[in-house]
C-alpha cells in the first residue's frame, strides 16, 4: 500500500510590531537596513541610575554649600562690591540651553537608528556634534567673561563678589567639561564601524547634560540677585 508523505508545514519567521527584519525586539542586537549593527540594552541597569543619582546629589550639595557662604559673606560684609554681570552670560545661556535641545534631538535619533527606522547612524551624530560645539561655545563664552572682568580691574581676591563670580562659574565649567568629556564618549562609539553604544551611557550622559543647564539657570539668578 502507497504511503502519502505530507510535507511539513513552514512557518514563517516572526517580524517584529514596527515591521523591521532585525528578529530581536526593544534595543538590543538591532540591524538597521544599512547593515551596521548596533547594540543597545534595552534599559539602564541599576547601578547606572544609582551613579548617576548620586553623583548629582553631590554636585547638589557643593553648590548648595557655595551659596551658603555666598550669603553669609554678603549679609555680613562691609567691603561688599555690586559689580555688573557680563552681558554675554546671557548669550552664554542661550547656548547651553540650546544643547539640551540638541542632545533630546540626538537621542530620539539614535533609538531610531537602533530600531531600523533610520538607515544611517549620521543624523544622530549630527546632534551630538552640535551639542559638542554648543557646550564648547558656552565654555568659550565663560572665558570671556572673565576677561571682561579682568578687563574692569576686576580679579579673583578683588572682592568678595568677584571672588564668589570666579569660583561659582569656574566650578560650573569644570563640571561643564565633565559633561563634554561623556558626550564625546558616546560619540566615539556610536562613531565605530559596528556601533556598540548601551543606552545606560546615553541617558547618563543626557541627564547630567540637562542637571548642568538647571544649575547654571540657578547660578545666573543667585549672581543676578547677590552680585
Amino acid at each position: 500500500m502507497a504511503t502519502t508523505v505530507h510535507e511539513p508545514p513552514r512557518v514563517e519567521p516572526r517580524r517584529p510590531p514596527d515591521g523591521s527584519s532585525s528578529g530581536n525586539g526593544g534595543w538590543r542586537n538591532l540591524t538597521p537596513s544599512g547593515g551596521a549593527r548596533v547594540v543597545m540594552d534595552p534599559g539602564s541597569s541599576p547601578t547606572s541610575r544609582t551613579g548617576i543619582w548620586v553623583g548629582l546629589a553631590g554636585i547638589t550639595m557643593t553648590f548648595a554649600a557655595f551659596t551658603s557662604a555666598l550669603i553669609v559673606r554678603h549679609g555680613g560684609a562691609s567691603d561688599w562690591r555690586h559689580l555688573s554681570l557680563p552681558p554675554i552670560l546671557f548669550v552664554n545661556t542661550a547656548f547651553l540651553l540650546g544643547s539640551s535641545v540638541t542632545l533630546e534631538m540626538a537621542r530620539r535619533k539614535v533609538a531610531a537608528f537602533a530600531r531600523g527606522l533610520s538607515p544611517s547612524k549620521s543624523p544622530s551624530l549630527g546632534w551630538l556634534y552640535l551639542t559638542l560645539g554648543l557646550g564648547l561655545a558656552f565654555v568659550g563664552g565663560q572665558y570671556a567673561a572673565w576677561v571682561q572682568l579682568k578687563s574692569q580691574g576686576l580679579y579673583l581676591a578683588t572682592n568678595p563678589s568677584s571672588s564668589f563670580f570666579y569660583v561659582l562659574t569656574a566650578a560650573h565649567v569644570l563640571h561643564v567639561l565633565g559633561g563634554l568629556g561623556g558626550l564625546v564618549l558616546v560619540i566615539t562609539r556610536l562613531s565605530r564601524r559596528i556601533p556598540t553604544l548601551r543606552r545606560s551611557t546615553l541617558d547618563t550622559a543626557s541627564y547630567y547634560w540637562h542637571f548642568m543647564d538647571v544649575l547654571w539657570m540657578y547660578l545666573l539668578w543667585l549672581l543676578w540677585m547677590k552680585l
